[in-house]
């Protein structure tokens, strides 16, 4: 039974009702960020109950040593890890003395939280009756600027609902904290410094290891009814808390408001010794603008990325709730300013996966912003690989690689490969493929080949020389096979020849090879410095064709269909809906080792093959390939439901989609895999808008033009979304009685909308 206690609205999530039991779920689904920092909705008065506490800072982490029963060589001595910050949403409160805590309080009445997705806020509301004549309403908002990424603002309003009191808040910074998900409760943070100035506070604080400093800081202001009160700050001070104080008297009927200004300051952007002097620059600009003008500025951004980002489903409201759910949370984990940073598989909503990136970037999260922002934030991510090529080339010797054979991480925070799982680190190499097939994407969508003689070929070449490399000839068949591998699906370990990664490997190559001879064509100069950079020599690109030409792919006559792997027919072979539901999920009820064993897939394996390279195959193809291998699927990873979803699409299978897409836009919010306590699953909500935009909407760029096949769902009265597409924007309505485009731009734009070659002028609809 999945939860339901998520309450279906257009714009907004909404609890409504006080149940303990929900409370470290819904810290994660009510977080907030703004690309640069971001935390879990916990509480800002003291709780003493069951809670997932955490605070992140963009690009500081630590490298936790691993922590394995027995090393093999090749392994990361670490696993890098986003860090809990200091907490800086703190405020203990206290009325008539008594601490308000919703564990310990005789009762909690209307209780309710709202996440504002259109307008970019947080708010949490309750009652809390201490006695039967004594009772306070408490409306608690917060949010993190855009406009201005390293201030949070929060405004937590107390009134008096029984009776009259005295009401003390107690703002603090706390920086004593620890990881949930720490290998050896190492500490990752020392504390340097703690300043209390007036009506402000301030903490250094510094990383072990890594020497990453954040300055945390805040400052308070008290207004009564509306009108600012002045007030004077006794505080505490411990070594690891600055503790400020407020207090006030209100009758029945009064309101008494913290508002608290806080945030935090990098050496990752600014010079170490000024962290708290930009701190306080942070705190004089917000605190002249004023609480009601950094709203109404959040307000304006927030309509700025919903008027490119949005997609509008009409007569779903829990389809249209929740891809907007995930293009929220998408926009908040990541920017697009910054090529340092990336997108973790749990952005700022928890610790789980360290916070780290994998190829779910480059296989899923490129498409979503380089459609809804522009081409820059994709080159961004792309710099953010190219950057880390010398690293990517270190992970690969010390495998055993050779001449500048480059494998990128599975996990990364810096370049490094830092994920201790054999399986996963020495096997899963298709994510190496991913990298390639990103460049690609990018030059295919936006017509930017400045890309590949810039940066991009280096990667490619660096790759190329991997799978020549890794790949070993077969005198038996007279071919080239990869042996020793995991695929996609990480419920098959150390098989050979997986064909995803045999068939990945073969196009890297034949791609990267076309694109010498073009960059040798058409910009000898780069050519000449690509050449003499990486030590490229004919004779590597003979021995990359050869292996490419030649690769192996493990293919069923009888079938006529692509195998996972070579034995994957060994395997007893009993569909997903034959298996007894209290064996579900098999990944927390079985041991590995029956996984292993198993037929099961995990997440499209075979299919994101056809998924990445639709072009090459045909629907009947497709169709076979997917009648096999999809009711062998679990889709017990977070990233299966999309690319099912749009392929099903493409099959015209629209009922078996819309299921899939429910599930993909909803995986978090109605916790299917319940685990949604540990943080939402960003980069698979990237998926979810392509299963809207490429299943439904039917985008492909086919001859240099944006195509449309589009296809309703009998569900929905109709959809609408946005791409930018090469500088000019196109607007695409489905409804019942067909497809529209608009183009917002300054040239006509070809297109293909459902098979029809049109030539769209700007601002005129076809119809």
């Amino acid at each position: 039974m999945n939860q339901e206690y998520i309450i279906p609205d257009a714009w907004s999530i909404i609890e409504e009702g006080w149940k303990p039991s929900q409370v470290e779920s819904s810290e994660s689904l009510f977080s907030i960020g703004n690309g640069a920092m971001g935390q879990r909705a916990n509480f800002e008065e003291k709780y003493t109950g069951d809670s997932f506490q955490g605070s992140y800072v963009a690009g500081v982490y630590y490298p936790d040593k691993t922590r394995v029963g027995w090393w093999k060589n090749g392994y990361p001595e670490y696993f890098a890890k986003v860090l809990n910050a200091p907490n800086f949403i703190g405020i203990d409160v206290f009325v008539d003395g008594i601490e308000l805590d919703l564990a310990t309080v005789q009762e909690v009445t209307h209780y309710r939280r709202e996440l504002h997705m259109k307008e970019g806020w947080y708010e949490r509301s309750f009652t809390a009756h201490f006695s039967d004549d004594k009772a306070i309403k408490v409306v608690a908002r917060r949010f993190m600027s855009l406009e201005i990424d390293e201030l949070a603002v929060i405004n937590y309003q107390v009134t008096a609902v029984k009776g009259g009191m005295s009401i003390s808040f107690q703002p603090y910074i706390d920086a004593g904290i620890t990881n949930e998900d720490t290998n050896w409760d190492d500490a990752f943070w020392e504390i340097e410094e703690l300043v209390s100035d007036d009506h402000q506070g301030f903490v250094r604080s510094r990383t072990n290891k890594t020497n990453f400093y954040v300055a945390t800081y805040m400052q308070s202001e008290l207004i009564k009814n509306g009108v600012h009160v002045q007030y004077a700050v006794p505080f505490d001070q411990t070594d690891t808390v600055i503790r400020h104080q407020a207090a006030g008297y209100i009758a029945q009927g009064d309101s008494l408001t913290l508002r608290k200004y806080a945030g935090y300051t990098s050496s990752l952007n600014q010079e170490q010794a000024n962290l708290f002097l930009v701190a306080k620059s942070v705190l004089q600009k917000a605190t002249a603008l004023g609480y009601e003008s950094l709203l109404k500025l959040q307000l304006d951004s927030w309509a700025q990325i919903w008027a490119m980002a949005d997609i509008s489903i009409d007569g779903d409201l829990k389809a249209q709730q929740g891809i907007r759910f995930n293009i929220f949370q998408l926009n908040q984990t990541y920017s697009g300013k910054d090529s340092r940073l990336n997108i973790g598989p749990k952005g700022f909503t928890g610790e789980k996966y360290g916070g780290s990136t994998y190829w779910d970037t480059e296989a899923y999260c490129i498409p979503f912003y380089m459609a809804t922002k522009d081409q820059q934030v994709a080159r961004n991510l792309l710099r953010y690989r190219y950057e880390q090529l010398d690293k990517a080339v270190e992970n690969a010797g010390k495998l055993g690689f050779s001449s500048g054979a480059a494998l990128y991480p599975m996990v990364t925070m810096n370049g490094e490969e830092s994920h201790n799982e054999w399986e996963i680190t020495f096997e899963e190499i298709h994510r190496n493929g991913a990298m390639v097939y990103a460049i690609y994407n990018y030059v295919k969508y936006t017509g930017d080949y400045s890309y590949i003689p810039e940066m991009g070929l280096e990667v490619m070449i660096a790759i190329a020389k991997f799978w020549q490399q890794r790949a070993t000839y077969s005198q038996r068949a007279k071919k080239y096979m990869i042996l020793g591998v995991t695929g996609p699906n990480e419920y098959e370990n150390n098989v050979n020849n997986n064909w995803y990664t045999n068939y990945l490997a073969k196009w890297c190559i034949h791609y990267t090879i076309e694109n010498i001879h073009k960059v040798k064509e058409s910009h000898p100069a780069d050519y000449d410095r690509i050449r003499s950079k990486t030590n490229l020599t004919d004779l590597q690109i003979g021995a990359w064709k050869e292996v490419a030409d030649n690769m192996y792919e493990p293919f069923d006559e009888e079938l006529g269909i692509y195998l996972q792997q070579d034995g994957f027919l060994d395997k007893e072979i009993i569909p997903v809906n034959d298996l007894p539901k209290q064996n579900r999920p098999i990944n927390q009820k079985w041991s590995w080792d029956r996984i292993l064993r198993s037929c099961y897939i995990k997440q499209a394996d075979v299919l994101q093959c056809f998924y990445f390279f639709e072009d090459h195959f045909t629907k009947e193809q497709l169709a076979k390939h997917f009648d096999f291998y999809e009711p062998l699927t679990v889709h017990e990873s977070s990233l299966s439901p999309c690319v099912h979803g749009i392929q099903a699409t493409k099959l015209d299978r629209l009922d078996q989609a819309y299921e899939f897409y429910l599930r993909t836009s909803r995986l978090d919010l109605d916790d299917y895999n319940k685990e949604v306590e540990e943080g939402c699953h960003i980069t698979s909500m990237a998926g979810t808008w392509m299963s809207i935009v490429e299943g439904f909407g039917g985008l492909q760029i086919i001859d240099d033009k944006p195509s449309f096949t589009t296809k309703l769902p009998q569900q929905w009265k109709g959809f609408s979304f946005k791409i930018n597409f090469r500088n000019q924007i196109l607007y695409v309505k489905v409804s019942k009685t067909g497809a529209k485009v608009t183009l917002e731009g300054k040239h006509d734009q070809d297109i293909i909308l459902n098979g029809e070659h049109i030539t769209l002028e700007p601002q005129r609809v076809n119809v």
